[in-house]
């Protein structure tokens, strides 16, 4: 929490303690259902609620927004950025049941009102949104071509619409057909841990 405090200054009450209540919720529910590797629990804000925080450096997403995260897994990166915009709406997609049942769980425990959760395919999700976001789910072309139809044609936030997805290593191979009209951004620019010096936020408008 003291990482999360340090680059997010204007926290409010009620966003420092759910923050503050993932740690004891993960761990219990990581016991029974593994969703994050035994080795990385114990850095869970670092590498996973503080990366997830990150595309909130990158964009601000004005009331109203309506976003997707992707293969979200336990929750991230939608979950840390569902409390960081509670204004927004979003919704959580992924393929494996039981990630959601964490996911919704920790969710709920921590009052988490601006969440829905969908055990499906992104291919069969047929809402519209501002944005679609993912953290290391499937490639950019695969990202590109599961979500493309579900973004809306009408921008709100400062950025017209799109997909953001954070990577890591060598993704010169991965993103070079989008190259044109891709922005990224380096994680080590926001964040001075070493464990940020090979992550990228990645921002692709699509319409």
């Amino acid at each position: 929490m003291e990482e999360i405090r340090k680059y997010f200054t204007d926290l409010s009450e009620r966003q420092i303690q759910q923050l503050a209540q993932l740690d004891a919720l993960y761990r219990d529910w990581n016991a029974k259902i593994n969703v994050i590797s035994r080795k990385d629990i114990d850095h869970l804000y670092l590498h996973h609620v503080l990366h997830s925080m990150s595309i909130a450096k990158c964009l601000r997403f004005k009331a109203g927004s309506n976003i997707v995260d992707i293969g979200t897994g336990g929750g991230f990166p939608g979950s840390p950025l569902a409390i960081l915009f509670p204004d927004s709406q979003f919704l959580l997609v992924d393929s494996v049941g039981k990630k959601l049942t964490v996911a919704s769980a920790v969710a709920e425990a921590i009052g988490l009102d601006n969440v829905r959760f969908a055990h499906e395919r992104m291919e069969d999700e047929k809402g519209l949104f501002d944005f679609a976001v993912s953290r290391a789910a499937m490639p950019m072309a695969d990202l590109v071509k599961v979500c493309r139809k579900n973004i809306a044609k009408t921008d709100r936030n400062a950025l017209p619409n799109g997909l953001i997805c954070l990577k890591g290593g060598d993704i010169q191979a991965e993103v070079k057909a989008f190259r044109s009209n891709l922005t990224e951004y380096q994680l080590s620019d926001w964040f001075a841990d070493e464990w940020f010096q090979e992550k990228k936020l990645l921002y692709l408008p699509l319409r």
